[in-house]
């Protein structure tokens, strides 16, 4: 871990990142890419230490509330998170200054923070969004090595519908050759279908390699999938899109799931929900 000052903390879009670099070790992480130009270890932290105050500034000086995003880099509740709180503290200051929050994590630490998104949802809206990609445990230790168990951030996801918060799961990456098989798309989608997720967000069933990532991806297949490397090579040579042979059936699968169990699928229409500002008007009791 080291900390640099930021110049700025919001994207264009309203979207910020705490952290740069991970420590889940997700072997297909897109964010060791080389265009992202990480000038760092990717599992040495780079904390923005004054994250949190130019966040405040920022806010404060918007002419309308908006939905401020987090997590598209670096997932908000890696380890660190909870030394440093720097996600709940951003989580205030998005509640006491009337702005709505989504977030994409992997952790079921997102728990902790129940009552900020409920706080959050009674002025505005808050959803979280959660990255689901194996039904099974032992796989899913294998691909996401230090993060919370599918089971577990399942387990996050009924818990959050409790609080009343809504809650979107990304279905990605699936990897060829590894988790793209009808029994892992049913399994995830069964546990969306309990949790009463309102959409799930699907690019396909593949993963994309770039520059950096491509080399860490290949690494981890060598020493948790010996041969898969010399498969992958043989298939997709140096492409960037990487698509499972079973991608139609399985497509066809996901879209079918989704309908039987009313979640939406479409991507357009969810990412305008995540993007749409609501402004809740609370009832004033005669008492008042």
């Amino acid at each position: 871990m080291h900390y640099v000052k930021a110049k700025g903390i919001l994207s264009a879009k309203n979207g910020m990142n705490l952290y740069r670099g991970c420590q889940h070790g997700c072997i297909y992480c897109d964010s060791r890419s080389a265009c992202y130009q990480m000038a760092h270890p990717f599992e040495d932290v780079e904390v923005k230490e004054n994250a949190l105050a130019l966040l405040d500034d920022a806010l404060r000086r918007k002419r309308k509330p908006c939905m401020i995003g987090m997590g598209s880099m670096t997932d908000p509740y890696i380890p660190l998170e909870r030394e440093l709180e720097y996600t709940k503290g951003a989580l205030e200051i998005i509640e006491r200054r009337g702005f709505g929050a989504t977030l994409i994590t992997k952790s079921a630490s997102v728990l902790r923070d129940v009552e900020l998104f409920e706080k959050i949802n009674d002025k505005t809206k808050c959803v979280i969004q959660m990255t689901m990609t194996t039904y099974d445990e032992a796989l899913s230790r294998k691909i996401e090595p230090n993060v919370s168990s599918t089971y577990e951030r399942f387990l996050a996801l009924k818990k959050l519908r409790e609080a009343g918060i809504p809650t979107v799961v990304w279905l990605c990456p699936i990897l060829p050759f590894i988790n793209d098989t009808e029994e892992n798309i049913r399994g995830v989608l069964d546990y969306c279908a309990q949790a009463g997720v309102r959409g799930i967000i699907c690019f396909g069933m593949g993963l994309t390699l770039r520059e950096g990532n491509r080399e860490y991806f290949y690494e981890r297949l060598d020493g948790d999938f010996p041969g898969l490397k010399e498969r992958y090579i043989l298939r997709y040579g140096g492409a960037y899109m990487l698509e499972s042979p079973r991608s139609r059936e399985l497509t066809e699968l996901f879209y079918r799931l989704c309908r039987k169990a009313g979640i939406c699928s479409d991507k357009d229409e969810i990412f305008a929900y995540l993007k749409h500002f609501e402004k809740k008007r609370r009832q004033i009791s005669l008492f008042e």
